[in-house]
């Protein structure tokens, strides 16, 4: 018996992309021949987008649903909502402008049937500008030096998750968190596999220059302490250069006199604002963890529903409801890609 499917796509402002969207998803849902369910959580769009779905919706009965939030809350808040609707065995995650085509999604739910808990995919020619790649690169290495799991391409939302790794997931109350990552670190096997990657046709990515900083920041602070780690240790190592240093300056004034001590006023305010630059890149990161403590401690939702409409043929089926699914022997990804 093959294990029942929902596909889970956040929506923010992508009336040219979401008929198309639907229909494909709808098509490569069919090929799965499998119970299957796709949820479309809109994030607050002002364009047409609800509009589209909902006309999807009485489309496709009992196979597409759509959440409404009342407001935006950011790409990954709107997964956590799809996941909280989702009752498909495994569950499979696409972002809605078509640059990872939906056609890509059985092979996905294929390699997930090998007994993976999250496979994720790594996008093959990418169509995107050179500083979407630079950037994408650079918060890879970041979360493969964070996390220990080395996956290629965590940028890509095309991915798919057990159910066991999903009601995980829906337990960890923080606000501020990285979808990919976080499953990740609840899964036992993982693997990926390439996809193709097309050119966006309608509309403008989401993720601008601002954003991407944002998000690097996030991932930075709710992955893991080490910056603050390594704030102390740079704090030490400056600190002991700080006294060698007043040293140096206290035995050439013995030395050299008075007069030389003058004429270093140039260098001494270097050092000093030097010192204090560090400092307030310091208290930054500092308040950005601090931010996020106080954020979880006021404990407000990370989203409000607004409405749903439609429902699927899975809404009577029990989380979690599967055959076992074989184990493979190893992972592969300690050996590189699959």
């Amino acid at each position: 018996m093959n294990s029942s499917v929902s596909i889970v796509i956040p929506v923010w402002n992508e009336q040219d992309n979401v008929v198309e969207l639907i229909d494909r998803c709808v098509l490569a849902g069919d090929r799965l021949g499998r119970e299957y369910e796709i949820v479309l959580v809109d994030d607050g769009s002002s364009d047409a987008s609800r509009e589209r779905i909902a006309q999807k919706v009485e489309q496709y009965p009992g196979k597409v649903k759509g959440v409404f939030l009342n407001r935006n809350y950011g790409q990954h808040s709107a997964v956590i909502c799809g996941l909280h609707h989702a009752r498909g065995a495994l569950v499979v995650t696409l972002d809605a402008d078509l640059q990872n085509p939906p056609e890509e999604i059985p092979r996905i739910v294929a390699k997930a049937d090998e007994g993976y808990d999250v496979v994720g995919s790594v996008r093959r020619n990418r169509r995107d500008s050179l500083f979407r790649r630079l950037s994408s690169h650079l918060i890879n290495h970041m979360v493969k030096r964070a996390t220990g799991v080395m996956m290629h391409d965590y940028g890509c939302m095309l991915r798919s998750y057990s159910r066991t790794v999903v009601q995980a997931i829906l337990q960890c109350p923080e606000r501020s968190t990285f979808v990919p990552v976080l499953g990740n670190s609840f899964a036992t096997r993982t693997s990926e596999i390439d996809v193709r990657h097309d050119e966006r046709k309608a509309g403008t990515s989401k993720y601008g220059v601002m954003k991407l900083f944002h998000l690097m920041f996030d991932l930075m602070t709710t992955m893991t302490t080490a910056p603050l780690r390594m704030l102390t240790i740079v704090g030490g190592v400056l600190s002991l250069l700080g006294v060698g240093f007043g040293l140096l300056l206290l035995v050439l004034r013995l030395l050299n006199g008075p007069a030389w001590a003058a004429d270093g006023v140039f260098t001494l305010f270097a050092i000093a604002f030097f010192f204090l630059g560090a400092q307030f890149v310091a208290l930054g990161l500092l308040g950005e963890y601090i931010g996020r403590i106080h954020i979880d401690v006021r404990a407000r939702p990370r989203f409000f529903v607004e409405r749903t409409v439609g429902e699927t043929r899975l809404l009577d089926q029990p989380p979690g409801d599967e055959t076992p699914r074989p184990r493979p022997a190893a992972p592969q990804l300690a050996r590189g890609r699959s």
